[in-house]
């Protein structure tokens, strides 16, 4: 919304950045939402629920200090590493569908990544403060740059620089937790059958609900270096570098 109050933020903004980023995100969420919701009317044969198979997969990968937890929210499920807490929503805690233990099981992988020192997982912690500066001021840095740089203002340059290299650094958090999302949902799919969770029958729903659910970063992440891109264009500096 905000670049579009700069004059020098035109259609191309639109057409480049905008319109594909909500195409993309948008049709990931509704991926998600509707495979969610179709799986969830699929009761599991076994009968675990989402905490009983995510403290199934916990217990066959030999974790013994994660606690699993209830979280408020829908599809509020995520693995905090460093209280050790694997916390599930109410649509997935207690539910037995075959959704609910995909996510939950998904959210072990993420439990056994760090337990097994999975190096893509440290990488993504140690890359989350900066990122944390990057998502909040980086945008706002590129903007101001570029406003400056218009304005024929010697501190242009310095400005821009420093948000994009702010954002930059948030771009490359969303590229490392590609694999980290990918490979926790290729665990669960995995182990969710040789743990005696589910059937390989009914994996085929799970298969469904994860893949959608990475399609989400996958999203995110384009959508990041989209923006990224654009702004990098516009403020000209790669033309200047070469000339």
């Amino acid at each position: 919304m905000f670049p579009l109050l700069f004059g020098f933020m035109n259609i191309q903004y639109l057409l480049m950045v905008l319109l594909p980023g909500m195409v993309l995100s948008g049709g990931a969420s509704w991926l998600v939402k509707t495979r969610f919701a179709k799986y969830s009317k699929v009761p599991s044969a076994r009968g675990y629920t989402g905490q009983m198979a995510a403290q199934k997969l916990l217990d066959y990968a030999n974790i013994k200090d994660v606690q699993v937890v209830r979280v408020d929210g829908m599809l509020t499920d995520h693995y905090n590493p460093t209280t050790k807490k694997l916390a599930l929503s109410s649509a997935v805690f207690d539910q037995t569908s075959v959704a609910a233990i995909g996510v939950a099981t998904h959210e072990a992988g993420h439990a056994i990544q760090h337990a097994t020192s999975y190096y893509p997982l440290k990488w993504r912690s140690a890359i989350v403060p900066v990122a944390n500066i990057g998502t909040k001021f980086g945008t706002y840095g590129m903007m101001i740059g570029l406003a400056f740089l218009y304005g024929g203002s010697v501190f242009g340059k310095g400005v821009f620089i420093v948000g994009a290299l702010a954002f930059l650094m948030f771009v490359l958090f969303q590229l490392v937790t590609l694999p980290v999302e990918f490979n926790a949902s290729n665990r669960a799919k995995q182990l969710v059958v040789e743990a005696g969770i589910v059937s390989e029958q009914e994996r085929e729903g799970i298969d469904k609900v994860l893949n959608a659910a990475a399609m989400t970063y996958v999203a995110a992440f384009v959508s990041s270096l989209l923006t990224l891109m654009y702004f990098v264009m516009k403020s000209g500096l790669l033309n200047s570098r070469r000339n």
